[in-house]
């Protein structure tokens, strides 16, 4: 949706500088290239970065046309610096330039006008019934309400046989206003009901479902897909309570080709290698800042855990003030030790420039999961472990250990600052989503977010101190510690 989004607005800008050029501003002859091809394809894309920068392609913020018009004046501030160079450059297109500035506001709000009401119609939305009752089939209809209504809608919810649920999951069960009639039922629900898609998503990983009413289904049209599945590709995060040992070991993905990984460490090291030369006199500007700022040392140094359980020694710049004694590690607890100077550098992602350094002695990548302290990598391996229905477990840590730590993230861009154990948990399932499906595309795709995200300051600085939430014990198992007296882990503040 949003790439449609995306292609129909950009076309529009396009078309409309065209046949201005074309018909009503009438150019000068030495600026009739204007006219043509070259200058409204490139404000055509000025005018969809500057959209997407502004978080209009976000369709869980904008769903709709009165969520859009606030967030154009940041559009046209986006794009009011490229738009101010190009004047400078050529004087004599100010009149197509501030056109663009006016389609960029008007045209977003038209196109959406139109797109938004036919992109919900039912031949364009996937009626989706989901086979289960569990904590995976809920979170499964949670994250196709997050869509607004676009692509996808839940029309029910079968129940399984009370009699292949265990009395904990009996006793768990919340079926609402979807719940419909038991699995014997399925063949008359489909009949009734019409769905384009079945997503499985029993409350048990073994549980024993009928065959013949999905091979039914399969021959009518209608797509079958496992519940973990279409949770993975629709919230691009993976459904770690859903995974087994054998899913993971049958898995496409946690293995990159060779290819892939020259690309992505080249792409690191060029990346890393130009911007320590290009920002070489902003840090120095920054060290001097933060030695006058307050006392203590420029760099914050800190054991991190890296590629397959190594250490490192990871720098940044310091962002909070000394404190005596053992501080609390969470982030939102030590918001009162971030600096003046501080909090502008963690808003604008200027702590991390050191880091390059890191990405040159092999330690991290631009790109991949934030490392976590070695101080507390034993709690980490210890806490995040699974425990399916079959016993054996999964080590999750292990997997997030195959790539190289990153200086930004998959979990950066799509989450924020973990402040418990619980929105820890929620950033592993994002990280293992990366390293699953990890490509050069997939790179460039979170370095262009990293600079959205930089430029809206979302996520930049600790919040207010959360208290850690309870985890349910039907969706998620803690291991046995493996040190005596082990508690739950902490996030460091410089993490």
């Amino acid at each position: 949706m949003s790439a449609l989004l995306a292609a129909c607005e950009g076309g529009a800008v396009f078309a409309a500088l065209w046949l201005l050029g074309q018909s009503v501003l009438q150019m000068p002859d030495e600026a009739r290239w204007m006219s043509e091809f070259g200058l409204p394809l490139i404000l055509a894309l000025a005018a969809v970065s500057a959209l997407y920068y502004a978080g209009c392609y976000d369709l869980r913020q904008v769903p709709s046309v009165g969520r859009l018009a606030p967030r154009l004046p940041r559009c046209a501030m986006l794009a009011a610096l490229p738009l101010g160079a190009g004047f400078a450059l050529h004087p004599h297109a100010g009149a197509i330039l501030l056109a663009a500035v006016a389609l960029m506001v008007s045209l977003p709000l038209a196109v959406r006008g139109i797109v938004y009401p036919v992109a919900r119609r039912p031949r364009f939305v996937e009626r989706v019934l989901i086979v289960g009752t569990g904590p995976l089939a809920r979170q499964v209809a949670e994250a196709i309400e997050a869509q607004a209504g676009y692509r996808y809608r839940t029309v029910g919810m079968i129940d399984v046989p009370p009699s292949a649920e265990s009395p904990t999951a009996q006793r768990r069960r919340h079926l609402g206003s979807q719940r419909l009639r038991a699995l014997h039922d399925l063949d008359r629900v489909i009949e009734s009901l019409s769905p384009d898609r079945i997503v499985v998503a029993p409350t048990r990983s073994r549980q024993r479902l009928p065959v013949q009413p999905f091979l039914a289904a399969r021959s009518r049209g209608i797509a079958v897909e496992e519940g973990a599945d279409f949770y993975e590709r629709l919230t691009g995060k993976i459904a770690i309570e859903a995974l087994t040992p054998w899913s993971l070991i049958h898995s496409r993905g946690f293995r990159p080709s060779r290819a892939t990984r020259g690309m992505v460490r080249a792409l690191s090291v060029v990346i890393a290698a130009v911007g320590l030369v290009a920002t070489a006199p902003l840090q120095l500007l920054i060290a001097l800042a933060v030695k006058l700022d307050s006392p203590g040392p420029v760099l914050f140094a800190q054991e991190r855990v890296g590629l397959g359980g190594r250490r490192f020694t990871l720098l940044k710049f310091r962002t909070m003030r000394d404190q005596e004694g053992a501080p609390s590690e969470w982030a939102g607890d030590n918001a009162h030790r971030i600096t003046r100077l501080g909090r502008w550098l963690r808003a604008l992602r200027l702590d991390e420039l050191p880091q390059f350094v890191n990405v040159l002695r092999g330690d991290m990548d631009v790109v991949g999961p934030r490392p976590h302290p070695g101080s507390n990598f034993s709690l980490f391996v210890t806490v995040l472990r699974n425990l399916p229905e079959c016993g054996e477990e999964i080590p999750y840590y292990s997997l997030r250990s195959m790539v190289r730590p990153g200086i930004t993230g998959w979990a950066q861009v799509r989450y924020r600052y973990a402040n418990n154990l619980e929105e820890e948990i929620e950033k592993m399932r994002y990280d293992l989503y990366y390293v699953k499906h990890r490509s050069l595309w997939m790179d460039l795709g979170i370095l262009a977010a990293t600079v959205k995200t930089v430029l809206a300051g979302r996520g930049a600085t600790a919040g207010a101190p959360a208290r850690a939430a309870a985890l349910s014990p039907a969706s998620w198992r803690l291991a046995q510690p493996l040190l005596p007296g082990a508690g739950l882990p902490r996030r460091p503040p410089g993490c």
